[in-house]
């Protein structure tokens, strides 16, 4: 088995862009020649493609990652409807088992030398009854990374969410701020609140372009990926 390294993608928010900064992430280390896959085990709001359920996102991490594996191994739990991953499995009677995401991320292990895995909404969704993201997160044992959306409330929902990945016990490495909104009020006076609060590093401030133009943002992660 290849020696993995990887990152688990959290937000503090559903829509904060969390496929953005992975993709951003898994482009640049496919383009240093790395065999990199990308893993989303839960995702709901899904369309139909050739007889079966997928959903955006994971298929924008595919179309990013130098290693192409099924997609049921990217995303083992696809439901249709955009709604909370634990109501949509209750519907379909599906029970979110954290032994098959850890099975599929194993196939991940033996084919890849990074794995980024993104979550589904926020660091707490639950899966099920009894297991949350969070969960998922501690098991695969993977350095987060916070993905702050900038928008009002932001300062709140980033400090909550830190707080609650170091309670986790899980290592946190940083958080990229995320431009969402381009005519948010008062960015700076918020990122400078954030600075100041928050106890992890800052790894990238970004412009949010859905061109993934990576040209001025590889320097921003330069922290993140070590060179």
């Amino acid at each position: 088995m290849l020696l993995v390294s990887g990152f688990f993608i959290t937000g503090t928010d559903t829509s904060v862009g969390k496929t953005y900064v992975a993709r951003q992430i898994i482009r640049m280390l496919s383009t240093k020649g790395l065999q990199v896959s990308a893993y989303k085990p839960v995702a709901s709001g899904a369309h139909y493609l050739n007889d079966g359920l997928v959903n955006q996102d994971a298929l924008d991490l595919m179309a990013e990652s130098s290693v192409i594996l099924p997609y049921s191994d990217v995303n083992p739990y696809c439901f249709e409807p955009a709604i909370a991953p634990h109501i949509a499995a209750r519907d379909e009677q599906v029970e979110i088992k954290l032994s098959k995401i850890k099975a599929c991320f194993n196939v991940h292990q033996s084919t890849a030398e990074w794995v980024i895995v993104e979550g589904a909404g926020g660091w707490k969704v639950p899966l099920s009854d009894d297991l949350g993201f969070d969960d998922v997160a501690q098991t695969l044992g993977l350095p987060v990374v916070l993905v702050v959306g900038l928008r009002l409330g932001c300062i709140n929902h980033a400090l909550l969410t830190e707080e609650a990945i170091l309670s986790k016990g899980c290592n946190i490495v940083g958080w990229v701020a995320n431009s969402v909104e381009p005519d948010f009020d008062r960015r700076d006076e918020n990122m400078q609140a954030l600075y100041r609060r928050m106890k992890t590093p800052c790894l990238a401030l970004l412009e949010h372009d859905c061109a993934l133009n990576l040209t001025p943002q590889e320097q921003l992660f330069k922290g993140l990926l070590g060179d």
